[in-house]
């Protein structure tokens, strides 16, 4: 009886999300409609360096697109998308945004490949904060701590960058994370304070402590905080791509190594022995001990690793973009990678 209850729970909540998705297919197109279409002109989208416009006729294709949202919509909530939901939802989001821009730039026209590169390169640091954030959740620890570790990341790789030289401030700024996910840990795991409170607590140390640290040494002394950032670096072959080369292929090493950390990431936390035991121990610790898994140290480590990849998505600020240290530079995106 109760798996029919928990069942008959499931549907409601899936013809649920599925009225709402229709009824959001449905605002697109009213959005599409209303606004978009009423804006005449061409919009002209560079879709390389030195290359030709793609012309699009804005008003046009916002009435094309408004009339497809109205069928997803439609199809929606009648019968549901079934298992192709997903990509179609996909599929939208970028139609939309595609009618936005050709809204937003009717008349006029801009480097589609730079807004896509500068995109991609901006995000860094939430990517390195959410698998930061993902290593700590599967390991049964919530880190609140992601946006403290980014600033202060931030801030030691602008002061070691520029009194040493960018690698050492990289480093300092993972050796920072990892300090940082070192106390989360002790709190957390061997006195078993609040995650949410320690979390916090960390968050707010970190923005004090630097905005002082600023405003004390940073600003009478510029030299530590001027430095001149990596530079981007084109991939062979690979950056001859059209269109998406210049996008994914010229970025700097910051933006390659979130790449590789995120197919690293998944490929070992859903095909090693080490995924496997960091699942076990977040979702079922007291059965992955009874296996022989030492679920704390598990944790210390998983922590620690999460720190090291936090402080070095901070020190991207400094050293992969702006060149020097700013007041709250994260600007919350460590709440961002956290949601």
């Amino acid at each position: 009886m109760g798996r029919v209850n928990e069942s008959l729970m499931i549907s409601a909540e899936q013809k649920k999300r599925a009225r709402n998705v229709g009824f959001g297919y449905m605002g697109l197109a009213v959005i599409t409609l209303v606004i978009f279409s009423r804006r005449p002109g061409d919009a002209g989208f560079k879709l390389s360096e030195g290359g030709a416009n793609l012309t699009i006729p804005a008003q046009q294709f916002a009435w094309i697109f408004g009339i497809v949202f109205i069928g997803l919509g439609a199809a929606q909530l009648w019968r549901g998308l079934g298992k192709v939901s997903n990509i179609v939802l996909a599929l939208a989001t970028a139609m939309f945004v595609m009618s936005f821009l050709s809204w937003a730039t009717s008349g006029e026209s801009f480097s589609l490949v730079g807004m896509l590169q500068d995109t991609v390169s901006r995000s860094v640091p939430i990517t390195l904060g959410a698998i930061g954030g993902i290593l700590c959740e599967r390991s049964g620890v919530i880190n609140i701590a992601i946006e403290g570790m980014l600033l202060a990341g931030a801030f030691t790789g602008a002061v070691g960058a520029s009194l040493t030289n960018l690698w050492f401030g990289t480093i300092i700024a993972m050796l920072t994370g990892v300090l940082l996910a070192w106390i989360l840990a002790v709190f957390s795991i061997k006195y078993r304070v609040d995650q949410v409170i320690v979390g916090f607590a960390i968050n707010f140390f970190a923005l004090g402590i630097t905005s002082f640290l600023s405003f004390r040494v940073l600003v009478p002394n510029p030299d530590y905080n001027s430095l001149v950032p990596v530079m981007p670096i084109s991939v062979p072959v690979l950056s001859k791509i059209p269109f998406i080369g210049q996008i994914l292929f010229v970025q700097t090493i910051f933006v390659y190594f979130s790449f590789a950390a995120v197919a690293l990431l998944t490929w070992a936390m859903y095909r090693t022995r080490w995924g496997l035991r960091t699942r076990a121990a977040g979702e079922y610790p007291k059965a992955a001990g009874t296996l022989g898994v030492d679920v704390i140290k598990l944790r210390y480590r998983n922590l620690l690793i999460a720190g090291a990849v936090a402080g070095i998505g901070g020190a991207w600020w400094p050293i992969g973009t702006v060149g020097r240290f700013d007041q709250n530079i994260t600007g919350g995106r460590g709440f961002i990678a956290l949601a």
